[in-house]
């Protein structure tokens, strides 16, 4: 893809997410499930970690290396002609430059940042470092001349035992990180919790993001609550294996 693509798409992207409110991008992870998605009608995709690791054979949490995944998103990108944010994990122990260069490169314009870092056994980053991160990130976009959306993710809720116990620091976080320069936020695990995912989406200006399932959960909900923009993580890939199961069942060998 060549330059000025990557840049029209950027500030499209960009656009999007100021026209919808929420803005949907569905989550896939090879080039038949990004077709299928844009044929019907999302302006804009997201590759997920999970679903693209899931379809390579690969573990989620960093068990492919950076070079492997922009090679698996190369052909999904190319394959659409609507923006693609990629899910980069904690970075693969990449230096922000080098991850904007990278997924720029791949044709990729909105990335996904996590704060657990699987390369090191798991730890969280703290606030500060993970607002650091994002900061070299923006700054690199900047460099580069390419508008990337960033998405700052926080795993703060899924690791406690009680989520609402760590709602402030929680808000602290996703605060640090849109003063970092995170176009949106996302707090993970929290789609099912009315009264957190309210918290969230007052405290913060940016649009939250949050994952959602495409048959249990509401999009009219989701709107009341504030929410701005929703994935669907692994929910998509695991709602189809599901409808695929069931629709082949009837035609397995009985035991």
């Amino acid at each position: 893809m060549d330059f000025r693509t990557t840049v029209e798409r950027a500030e499209r992207l960009k656009h999007l997410h100021a026209e919808h409110k929420p803005l949907v991008l569905p989550t896939v992870w090879d080039v038949w499930s990004a077709r299928t998605a844009a044929t019907a009608g999302f302006p804009a995709l997201t590759i997920g970690s999970h679903p693209l690791a899931d379809s390579r054979g690969a573990s989620d949490q960093e068990g492919q290396t950076f070079e492997e995944v922009l090679a698996a998103v190369r052909p999904i990108i190319a394959a659409v002609d609507v923006p693609v944010s990629v899910d980069l994990e904690s970075g693969y122990g990449q230096k922000p430059a080098d991850l904007v260069a990278g997924l720029i490169e791949a044709g990729g314009v909105g990335l996904n940042i996590e704060d657990t870092v699987h390369s090191e056994g798991g730890r969280v980053r703290s606030t500060q470092e993970h607002a650091s991160y994002v900061a070299g990130l923006r700054a690199a976009a900047d460099d580069a001349g390419v508008p990337v959306w960033v998405n700052g993710r926080t795993d703060l809720f899924a690791h406690a035992e009680n989520p609402s116990a760590v709602l402030d620091e929680v808000i602290e976080r996703l605060r640090a990180l849109e003063q970092a320069g995170a176009d949106s936020v996302y707090p993970v695990k929290i789609q099912d919790d009315d009264e957190l995912l309210a918290a969230v989406t007052a405290a913060v200006a940016v649009p939250v993001n949050t994952t959602a399932h495409p048959v249990k959960h509401d999009l009219e909900r989701f709107r009341r609550l504030g929410v701005g923009r929703i994935t669907y993580g692994p929910l998509l890939q695991l709602a189809l294996t599901d409808a695929m199961k069931d629709m082949l069942k009837p035609w397995a060998p009985s035991s």
